[in-house]
């Protein structure tokens, strides 16, 4: 029960946050908890300087338990991780999302059988970054990520699909970087020493011809953006966000 005496305040609240987020957008995250919170942050950031006032968004987070996870990552149990997070998917519709995010790039390897039999849509982290470097006309981008994620089809052939013709680091480059990622990044870890090596790698990106980089990790950004590397950079979650906060408003 809403006291009479803000009633029209409350309504007028109400009313206008109607018009705004039409939509919940379901989070399903910690892979690694490091990025969930820079998503849930990134998304607090958009509605307060897009809408001000005391807005923020419609949210519902489900953090899974990254340990669990990255045991079934190195057993190469993807089907045994995929179901599970096709049953936290399917939570996160029954409790009212209108729309998903999966806040981590390498488990979109699973966004197929993440899906199967959930009805509303995921936005898929590749299409949005695809679709970001497309209106830039750019077409060479760098891609810095798990191992996972820069080895095997899944990413790199959505972003062929759109146009793109990305540029993966050399097999040392690729093997620092899964380590650093995993070994620091996730676990809340940045050191300047590792800022210089991701650097250093995206340069020999650039010289190989990438014309922009994607920051495909979504804990990449915690050591790369646009003031430390010469070309446009495209950092996946911040991309991921802005996709969803538009899907959220209906835009």
């Amino acid at each position: 029960m809403v006291d009479a005496g803000i009633a029209p305040i409350y309504d007028a609240i109400t009313e206008e946050g109607a018009q705004w987020f039409l939509k919940t957008i379901g989070i399903l995250g910690g892979m690694s908890a490091a990025s969930t919170q820079i998503y849930y942050r990134t998304l607090c950031t958009l509605a307060r300087e897009r809408l001000g006032g005391l807005h923020s968004p419609e949210l519902l987070i489900r953090s899974l338990d990254f340990s669990r996870i990255e045991r079934l990552q190195v057993a190469d149990e993807w089907e045994r991780a995929g179901d599970i997070l096709n049953a936290e998917a399917r939570s996160l519709e029954r409790g009212g999302a209108d729309l998903l995010i999966l806040a981590t790039n390498t488990m979109h390897k699973l966004a197929d059988r993440m899906m199967r039999g959930v009805s509303i849509p995921l936005l898929h982290i590749a299409d949005a970054t695809a679709a970001s470097i497309c209106r830039k006309r750019l077409r060479r981008p760098g891609l810095m990520a798990t191992a996972f994620t820069m080895e095997q089809a899944f990413y790199t052939d959505r972003l062929v699909m759109a146009g793109l013709d990305p540029v993966i680091p050399e097999v040392s480059d690729r093997a620092l970087t899964h380590r650093i990622i995993y070994e620091e990044l996730c676990r809340d870890i940045v050191t300047k020493e590792s800022r210089a090596v991701f650097m250093a790698i995206a340069q020999r990106l650039v010289d190989r011809g990438a014309d922009c980089l994607i920051l495909g990790c979504t804990e990449v950004g915690m050591l790369l953006d646009q003031g430390n590397v010469r070309v446009p950079v495209f950092d996946t979650t911040q991309v991921h966000c802005e996709a969803a906060f538009a899907a959220a408003l209906n835009a």
